[in-house]
């Protein structure tokens, strides 16, 4: 089976690339990935106007996990645009080509902020829910849904649309990165009496279920959320990833209000929500339908992802 791979560089994507060895793989990217998996690479940009059909050429399945991704305090004039052009146009033009190729399946990693960026306590999002997006991220992804649901019905190229949440894994960068070295510092953080509920994806949880939708015939045309089945307060997961650590937490239990209050007056309302806020998802579809399982628990994840951090100090 021949396989075309976006995003290789990327946190998923390079995942997905070593895991993919049983594979005719062709990648299509930017630059090159470092990886000892034997396959061909085909250079180009994610855009609305990129060639793509002589790496599609022959493909059986396209998994797209590039794209331009969710950055705090981006300063760019208009972010919409920009997000659109990578994720809308670049991902309907890939579809587009993919179909006029003979590809049978396009695997599409798009993202929970299609849903929404917060869920009621125990009212978690689910796959045939409201398309709520609330930044130029969720929008951009929202829009490129909407696109290869429409390739699908015109040409028959099989969409499987695949939306996790926060995503940890070895090598996890941005904010949960920072809160690692927070916690193998030992500051004190103000975050020990938050009883919120958030879901999160182990990478190799998600990299599994991406496997399984490769030729599972079940998983055509349809949308996935995916979680570890295992939702943790905030609170919870400092506690957790302290205990892969092999320390005890730090944590002062400040009121959420009074940290919700201070937040907003200092324009940081969306982190607040992010930190206090619930985002629950329900993947029991993914269980249901196609028989997946997590392959690992979020204890077991999170301590792969403290050694690699701590392997990765020891060289700076």
């Amino acid at each position: 089976m021949k396989l075309v791979l976006t995003g290789s560089t990327g946190f998923v994507g390079s995942k997905l690339l070593t895991s993919l060895s049983s594979y005719d793989v062709t990648v299509i990217g930017r630059t090159k990935p470092k990886s000892s998996l034997n396959y061909k690479f085909y250079q180009a940009e994610i855009n609305s106007a990129a060639d793509y059909l002589p790496a599609l050429s022959g493909a059986d399945i396209l998994i797209h996990s590039a794209a331009r991704v969710h950055i705090m305090d981006d300063n760019v004039t208009d972010p919409l645009a920009e997000f659109r052009a990578i994720n809308t146009e670049g991902t309907v033009n890939l579809a587009k080509q993919a179909a006029e190729a003979g590809v049978k399946r396009f695997i599409f990693i798009s993202s929970i902020k299609v849903n929404g960026e917060s869920t009621s306590l125990n009212n978690p999002f689910r796959p045939d829910g409201e398309v709520a997006p609330q930044d130029p991220y969720g929008v951009s992804k929202a829009e490129a849904e909407e696109g290869l649901k429409n390739i699908a019905k015109e040409t028959g190229l099989e969409v499987v649309i695949i939306r996790p949440p926060l995503v940890y894994g070895p090598n996890v960068k941005a904010n949960f990165s920072t809160m690692m070295k927070w916690i193998n510092k030992g500051v004190p953080l103000p975050l020990g009496a938050i009883h919120n509920q958030r879901s999160f994806v182990a990478l190799d949880n998600l990299v599994g279920f991406i496997i399984r939708c490769i030729d599972h015939p079940k998983a055509a045309n349809e949308v996935f959320l995916i979680s570890d089945d295992e939702d943790v307060s905030t609170s919870e997961l400092l506690r957790k990833v302290a205990k892969a650590f092999g320390k005890k937490a730090l944590l002062l239990p400040i009121p959420v209000w009074l940290m919700t209050s201070v937040a907003k007056l200092v324009g940081k309302g969306d982190v607040a929500n992010r930190l206090f806020g619930s985002l629950q998802v329900d993947s029991s579809k993914a269980r249901e339908l196609l028989g997946w399982k997590p392959v690992i628990t979020m204890d077991e994840q999170l301590k792969k992802t403290a050694d690699t951090y701590l392997e990765h100090e020891k060289t700076l």
